[in-house]
């Protein structure tokens, strides 16, 4: 597993929405191991603050905000308090989501709109108020070194299955999104890429890692034959944000141990 490269992100601010716990966490400790402040927002308050709390315990400066990506006025307050607190505002990864399931034909209004304004809206609010502030620092600060957004997707923006609706719809619409807003905010030294992660190891895959017949399901369709644990996908969102990848926006980077290049399922049995 890659190990933290000590200053790689030394004095920037990191927004992390959905910070409070899984993968937006494991963002978030990744980036403080490599010298970020941070401000995670989230709407699971007594998480959020907890791990902030932990985090301030290690040495690292960072905040907790309360953000329902939904609401423009909350994401507003998320970015003004990156500001407030350190001045400027460098990387911000738009990770909160949720998933959903059921046939196309069961699908509820309701849970369509729900999907659509956390996983779609949410992405749009949060880079759009990002990127003003990032603005703001650019024009602050001189030798400002540019600004990056990292948006999450997933492998499902590509790939469908029986029992999922708006949540591959919404994946799909973020991997869009995201090369709308790298033409849209190249001139401003602002790069936008997105994050394709397969299945990983998070809360919302208790679930599935507890049943071995819907686990081994996971691990036959992917080459790797095993979920990617949360540090992995993190790894990957430093890189994306640090200037080792500078020429890089408007992609997403699938990181998915050969998911959507298997396609299918791997035999039974490895070759010997």
């Amino acid at each position: 597993m890659s190990t933290p490269i000590p200053g790689r992100h030394q004095g920037k601010t990191v927004v992390i929405t959905g910070g409070a716990r899984g993968i937006g966490l494991a963002y978030a400790q990744r980036f403080a191991a490599e010298g970020a402040n941070l401000v995670l927002g989230d709407v699971l308050d007594a998480e959020g603050r907890e791990s902030v709390r932990a985090l301030e315990k290690a040495g690292v400066k960072a905040i907790y905000a309360r953000c329902d990506v939904t609401k423009k006025a909350e994401v507003e307050a998320l970015m003004d308090a990156a500001m407030a607190s350190y001045g400027r505002l460098d990387v911000c990864i738009a990770n909160a989501g949720v998933v959903s399931h059921g046939a196309f034909l069961d699908v509820t209004e309701a849970d369509w709109d729900r999907v659509m304004a956390i996983n779609v809206k949410g992405v749009f609010l949060t880079g759009q108020s990002a990127a003003k502030r990032m603005i703001a620092t650019r024009k602050k600060i001189a030798d400002w070194g540019g600004g990056a957004i990292v948006n999450i997707a997933s492998v499902n923006a590509v790939l469908v299955q029986h029992n999922s609706v708006p949540y591959p719809v919404s994946k799909g619409a973020v991997h869009l999104l995201t090369r709308v807003m790298a033409i849209h905010l190249a001139d401003y030294d602002i790069r936008v890429v997105a994050i394709g992660p397969g299945p990983t190891k998070t809360a919302m895959e208790a679930k599935v890692m507890a049943d071995p017949a819907k686990r081994r399901i996971r691990e036959i369709r992917t080459a790797l034959r095993r979920m990617a644990e949360p540090e992995e996908v993190a790894a990957v969102a430093s890189f994306l944000a640090s200037d080792d990848a500078s020429y890089l926006t408007g992609q997403t980077l699938f990181v998915d141990g050969g998911r959507l290049v298997l396609n299918y399922m791997m035999p039974d049995e490895r070759a010997s």
